[in-house]
């Protein structure tokens, strides 16, 4: 296989691992689009310059690689952190190995763990989920049950103070029943057409402005490129609302909101594959997350508050996977990101 081969293989094109391919002397001969969108590099900027370039100061992994050259063994470096101009510090697995086709070339593939990370929490998120969802529908029956039995009740007694007791208990059945409703989300599947992801932004930001004051600012920040999302509206506002809100009342609605749209190449969701997908983008200002919730925040009945209910978001969850798409937080003092990605390319024939 030649150089211009490995340039036209649409396997490393298609991958979400970066992939590098070096020459002897560490520089580069062509990277994939993973790696493009890992360093904000195009192969064509990044072809023929040395890899030192791309990852300065990184010398245990030249070192790494150089042995590679000399020795033809592959190595497999874990939870390597590098620096990488472009975005900071990322943690990765390396793999590097010796491939010899008309010459000798080194091929480096650094693998995100955040990412890897992600689809462990998405998967144990949906199993408690599941168990959730079960755990409702088991207790909505005998409530109601349990309802209709005060009622009854109350109806034989003649003292308004033991029907206070089952005006109490009526109540309270009430309140767990609308509790678990919540708890299950939406029973309608969504009902989804060509959606504007910008009305949907503005939709939201316009309910907002009417609840805070001058001392709340928003700003916008859209890529008006973007084509429409096939989604359902009024599940995508509610969405967007939620975390919006939820930005508010961290703040206590004193700081700077944030709207951002980009989009995104070769992104996975639930381990399938899609070339293009939207980015949305929540950041606000406030005090951040505290790292103990972090992990949890998207499960059912955690919450920062003192009277949240912790459904909020495990709604949002709920109603960005119902319209094809992922949700993530990523927070620290002063600045907090919910980034939300769906998929561009489904089209509704594949619905």
């Amino acid at each position: 296989m030649s150089h211009d081969a490995i340039a036209n293989n649409d396997v490393l094109e298609n991958l979400t691992t970066a992939v590098l391919v070096l020459d002897t002397s560490l520089r580069v001969c062509y990277i994939n689009t993973a790696t493009e969108i890992l360093f904000e590099i195009s192969q064509r900027q990044a072809e023929h310059i040395p890899l030192q370039s791309l990852l300065p100061g990184e010398a245990r992994l030249l070192e790494s690689l150089r042995r590679v050259v000399s020795t033809g063994q592959a190595l497999i470096e874990r939870e390597v952190h590098l620096f990488l101009p472009s975005s900071g510090e990322v943690l990765l697995d390396c793999s590097m190995k010796l491939l010899d086709l008309d010459e000798p070339y080194v091929i480096l593939e650094l693998a995100q763990l955040d990412y890897q990370q992600r689809l462990t929490r998405d998967e144990n998120l949906h199993t408690q989920q599941q168990v959730v969802r079960g755990l409702a529908h088991e207790i909505k029956n005998p409530l109601g049950g349990l309802r209709g039995a005060a009622q009854l009740l109350e109806r034989q007694l003649e003292s308004e103070d033991l029907k206070e007791y089952t005006r109490i208990i009526i109540s309270e059945a009430d309140r767990l029943q609308n509790l678990m409703n919540r708890m299950l989300g939406p029973n309608q599947h969504p009902e989804k057409r060509d959606t504007n992801i910008h009305e949907v932004l503005q939709h939201v930001r316009q309910l907002v402005d009417i609840e805070v004051d001058e001392r709340l600012k928003f700003k916008v920040d859209y890529d008006p490129s973007i084509p429409e999302l096939y989604a359902d509206f009024d599940q995508l506002i509610q969405v967007f609302l939620n975390i919006v809100r939820n930005a508010v009342q961290a703040m206590n609605g004193v700081g700077l909101i944030i709207l951002r749209t980009r989009i995104q190449r070769n992104i996975t969701i639930e381990k399938n594959y899609f070339r293009l997908g939207l980015l949305v983008e929540v950041e606000d200002n406030g005090p951040g997350i505290p790292k103990g919730l972090q992990d949890s925040l998207f499960y059912p009945l955690v919450t920062g508050r003192a009277d949240g209910t912790g459904l909020g978001l495990y709604l949002v969850q709920n109603l960005v996977q119902r319209n094809g798409g992922t949700v993530t937080c990523s927070s620290h003092t002063g600045q907090t990101i919910f980034s939300v990605i769906f998929p561009l390319e489904l089209g509704r024939e594949r619905q």
